[in-house]
């Protein structure tokens, strides 16, 4: 131990010469010994143990345990199919052209020149009608062949359909008739078959290159296929890329607005934009938009039977149900799957917001006023569950009015049912009208009795659909729909990919599990199924895969790991790292300070300068 001593000497006074002598005083301080170079070295072990602890061990579980896994996805392609890059849908619809009085040559060279007159006609290039020729024609061998032209009345076709392409969307028959002064064209509400009926006079020429009949059958044809072929451009043109076309997608308003305003486009078949439409075809669409339901894999069924009465108590529902409504449920299930349910409610009466119903002497029925139809749903008393499982319900009621107030019907339509977009419809069956004869208070309805409404039920199951109005033929209004859904949901499946990319670049901190990135993958796979099914004339495969698409895109893009990360900011990972950090963090640096000056000093003092 080293001592060190000063003296402090204090000067002499005035009166220090008559004084004793003052005697020296002496502080000593003490200073610790020096540190060994042994305990300097533990020192500097031990800091740096700590710091390789915190770089080498903690650091990267803190990285691992706490770093966002991102899955790698095909951000560009993806932007590609939302943008309308990677595929242009088409939709080229198989039309057979059959007749059993015409030869071979003459058919061949009609279907020529009505390929060529709808072509002229056709504003929409990827939705185009395509002729062929069918297998029924008259043979040059083969004179006792006849035709015979059987009534659209009767449902049975004349030709056996099992030869013709399960994907042709329309076949039409060509039949001569005496005694016709104009061709005429008459389509089957139950099948596929657009029979065209045409005076001699018009029969092909041989040496003819112009042919009347051809131009009728074109303009038929163009009109059969007008509301889907708007339909469809509308879809398509909801992605303003697609086909050139830099409009932003016009509403329901938009669409019902433009009813007044004249519209002339010229044509333009390799832009491919859509042709702008008619007043009546606007209103159309705009009504079509406002009642149909967003496509859902599965859609729930309702049937309700109400009476403010003790009857009927009872109803032949389900052997109705399988007559009437089934088929038509069987055919749309290529679209969507249902599910049926039925239920009775006895004294239901309508709701006491409606004005009670008024007798009109003059036609002798009793009346509701339009503008109470709206309110007719008694919500409060009735049990109408408002959604059942996970798709949507379709509520379908049957109301049985009182015998006093029957028939009871619309005062200013004079119908007895009415559509309420996006819920349902009401039918109003008046016993004494639909009953067939039986008592007007009957316990019990009949299969035969519940027909005219479920009837109606059926077509306003289309219209929730969205089936276009036009054609009336109920399978090409399925096979309509069936493409209309196609696109829409190849649309929607495009958009979502093109979202979740937008996402994924705008949040780099969201992250991004491999569920996200196999679901992107399925999509694409998918969607470019889709489009080669579109090509050709695949429509039911093109539905399915588009189908798969969709769910498979929404699966992806609404993924609860990356929703959850949404609502997490830096701001809240700063207030949770901050409290545990500090009282770490502090000594550590501190202390590596502290030893990275004392050894500056030491080098310092060991090499002097000049």
């Amino acid at each position: 131990m080293s001592e060190s001593s000063s003296v402090e000497r204090r000067p002499r006074g005035p009166d220090d010469s008559q004084s004793p002598a003052t005697p020296l005083v002496a502080t000593i301080s003490k200073q610790p010994p020096p540190e060994s170079r042994e305990s300097i070295r533990v020192r500097q072990l031990v800091i740096l143990s700590f710091w390789a602890i915190v770089v080498f061990l903690g650091l990267p579980i803190w990285w691992w345990t706490t770093s966002v896994y991102r899955a790698r996805l095909p951000l560009q392609e993806m932007e590609d199919w939302a943008e309308g890059k990677s595929c242009r849908p088409t939709f080229p619809l198989e039309i057979l052209v059959e007749s059993l009085s015409l030869q071979e040559p003459d058919i061949n060279r009609i279907v020529r020149a009505t390929q060529h007159a709808l072509d002229d006609q056709n504003d929409f290039s990827p939705h185009h009608l395509r002729l062929r020729v069918g297998s029924n024609y008259a043979a040059a061998n083969s004179s006792q062949q006849q035709w015979q032209y059987d009534s659209p009345g009767q449902n049975e076709p004349l030709y056996q359909e099992s030869n013709r392409p399960k994907e042709s969307a329309l076949t039409v028959r060509l039949a001569p008739q005496s005694g016709l002064a104009t061709a005429r064209a008459e389509l089957r509400t139950q099948s596929t078959l657009l029979d065209i009926l045409y005076p001699l006079a018009l029969a092909p020429p041989a040496s003819s290159t112009s042919f009347p009949l051809a131009n009728f059958v074109a303009t038929q044809l163009q009109d059969l296929f007008a509301e889907e072929q708007a339909i469809i451009a509308h879809t398509l043109t909801l992605n303003p890329s697609s086909y050139g076309s830099h409009q932003p997608p016009a509403s329901a308003g938009q669409l019902a607005s433009t009813s007044n305003v004249p519209m002339t486009v010229s044509k333009d078949h390799r832009s491919g934009r859509p042709r702008a439409l008619s007043p009546e075809l606007a209103a159309r669409l705009a009504s079509r938009a406002t009642r149909a339901l967003k496509y859902a894999p599965t859609y729930h069924i309702t049937i309700s039977l109400f009476t403010p009465n003790a009857w009927p108590s009872s109803w032949e529902i389900e052997p109705a149900i399988a007559e009437y409504l089934t088929p038509l449920l069987d055919s749309a299930s290529i679209i969507s799957n249902f599910t049926i349910d039925t239920q009775t409610q006895l004294y239901a009466s309508f709701s006491p917001s409606v004005q009670e119903s008024q007798y009109d002497a003059d036609r002798g029925v009793w009346t509701l006023r339009q503008e109470d139809l709206s309110s007719f749903i008694n919500a409060a008393e009735w049990p109408l569950s408002p959604s059942i499982g996970s798709g949507p319900t379709l509520n379908f009621i049957i109301y049985v009015p009182d015998s006093a107030t029957t028939p009871l019907t619309i005062k200013e339509s004079q119908t007895t049912s009415w559509l309420i977009p996006q819920w349902g419809g009401v039918m109003i069956l008046n016993p004494s009208l639909s009953l067939g004869g039986t008592s007007a208070q009957a316990s019990k309805l009949s299969k035969e009795d519940i027909q005219p409404a479920l009837l109606v039920f059926s077509h306003q199951l289309l219209s929730f659909l969205g089936a276009p109005q036009s054609p009336p033929s109920i399978p090409l209004q399925l096979q309509t729909l069936t493409r209309v859904r196609a696109a829409s949901l190849f649309q929607s499946a495009s958009a979502t990919l093109g979202s979740l990319a937008r996402l994924t670049v705008a949040l780099p901190s969201i992250a991004i599990p491999k569920t996200v990135s196999t679901a992107v993958e399925v999509t694409l796979d998918h969607l470019e199924a889709t489009c080669n099914a579109l090509k050709d004339g695949r429509f039911n495969a093109a539905l399915e895969h588009a189908k798969t698409a969709e769910i498979a895109a929404e699966q992806g893009f609404f993924e609860k790991s990356m929703v959850g990360q949404v609502y997490f900011p830096d701001e809240h990972k700063v207030a949770v790292y901050l409290p545990l950090l500090g009282p770490v963090g502090v000594p550590l640096i501190m202390s590596a300070l502290k030893e990275l000056k004392r050894m500056w000093l030491t080098r310092h003092m060991s090499h002097p300068g000049p």
